[in-house]
């Protein structure tokens, strides 16, 4: 069965068994939001051929990783998820299970944090375009902005870098892995297809701040590393108008990587190869190793802010000792 078959209200018919039936039905959704809270918005779009293709990704993993994307954001700002509209374009001759199962992915990450979609929009298109738009709350001095890193602070993440790139190419070239484990090959894989956002971090944060959000606004400055662990950080520093020193070999790195890929290649995955969706916090020292402390191994403290708008790698190379990191090596749309 295809969606042209059923067309746009069969289609929406279907689909509406994925949101609440309570709030949908009329032109907008209605969100309560507690008092005293800041909405949060944020959309990412992921396009066919762009972001997924048939080949690396099974229709409900595109559901996955599309809601994965948005949740990040809003854990990296510091805020609880309210619900997600999502915008779907695509041609008529898609088979209407591809986009129940679109759905499903949605739903199953949704689902892990409470967070409903309740509404959106289906229209045709040429290519496939899954655009999402997710709302969040979060009380206005718990926000975590990217302008707030300050001399001085831990640069800490919150796991590994590098998976999904990796898990990318093994989709794209099956033989790059012939040595690897059964289990470290799914593991990898699993980082691209079905990347955790990092939700979980934020109450850990609160309680080890034991933080009173009335009285001063929370001293983290932090986003996610969707797009690299070397773009965050440049960002990060960009916006707060300081610099940093990274260091090489306390970046986390997934075990496979030990005996597959060379050091250079592990780091290239990690600085540049983006869709980690971890968070990448600055924030006082002592806070941070609690931090790491709590969440466990994956997490580490990477380097500090440093005055001056420079970020540096520093490698234990002793031919090249330090590189300075740009943002011109990760990935660009345009």
């Amino acid at each position: 069965m295809l969606v042209q078959d059923i067309g746009e209200q069969g289609l929406l018919e279907r689909l509406q068994r994925f949101c609440p039936p309570e709030i949908i039905g009329d032109d907008a959704a209605v969100l309560a939001s507690e008092t005293g809270k800041s909405l949060v918005v944020t959309t990412d779009v992921l396009v066919d051929k762009v972001h997924f293709s048939e080949i690396t990704t099974s229709a409900q993993d595109v559901g996955w990783r599309a809601a994965a994307a948005n949740l990040s954001d809003i854990a990296a700002m510091g805020a609880t998820p309210l619900g997600i509209t999502v915008g779907l374009a695509l041609p008529g001759n898609v088979a209407v299970s591809w986009v129940e199962e679109l759905y499903q992915g949605m739903a199953e990450c949704l689902g892990q944090h409470n967070t409903p979609i309740v509404g959106g929009d289906v229209v045709r298109s040429p290519v496939i375009n899954v655009a999402i738009t997710a709302f969040g709350q979060v009380h206005p001095n718990g926000i975590i902005r990217r302008n707030t890193a300050k001399v001085g602070d831990a640069i800490v993440v919150t796991g590994v870098h590098g998976a999904s790139a990796a898990g990318l190419e093994l989709l794209l070239h099956p033989e790059l892995g012939e040595n690897l484990s059964d289990g470290d090959r799914t593991t990898l894989i699993k980082a691209h297809q079905r990347p955790q956002p990092r939700l979980d971090v934020l109450p850990i944060l609160w309680e080890i701040l034991n933080f009173n959000f009335s009285t001063y606004p929370i001293p983290i400055a932090g986003m996610d590393s969707s797009d690299g662990l070397a773009d965050a950080v440049l960002q990060i520093c960009r916006a707060s108008r300081v610099g940093a020193v990274v260091e090489s070999v306390q970046i986390p790195l997934p075990n496979a990587f030990k005996d597959w890929v060379t050091k250079q290649q592990a780091l290239e995955y990690a600085l540049y190869g983006g869709e980690d969706f971890e968070l990448v916090l600055c924030l006082a020292r002592h806070t941070a190793d609690e931090l790491v402390e709590k969440l466990g191994k994956d997490a580490a403290v990477i380097g500090k802010i440093t005055e001056g708008p420079t970020v540096v790698l520093h490698n234990d190379n002793a031919k090249n000792p330090e590189q300075v990191l740009t943002l011109s090596r990760g990935f660009q749309h345009f």
